[in-house]
């Protein structure tokens, strides 16, 4: 599976890292992806990998599936 956010698409920002004198290497920042069980328009759930801050948004606008107890 890729590193990119399932519903917006976000990927993986890259640039540099710098140092006190100005040394630089490239660098990646890396999403917060988690997987999470949603609710699409229908009423099924599926399983996405989603960024922290979309499931933050998922869970203001109650999309998220309750958790069902094993």
């Amino acid at each position: 599976m890729s590193k990119k956010d399932q519903i917006t698409g976000k990927k993986a920002m890259c640039g540099n890292t710098r140092s006190f004198s100005m040394n630089h290497s490239r660098r990646k920042w890396d999403l917060n992806l988690q997987t999470v069980t949603i609710k699409d328009g229908k009423g099924k759930t599926r399983k996405v990998r989603v960024a922290a801050r979309t499931l933050k948004t998922l869970k203001r606008d109650n999309k998220v599936a309750p958790k069902v107890a094993k």
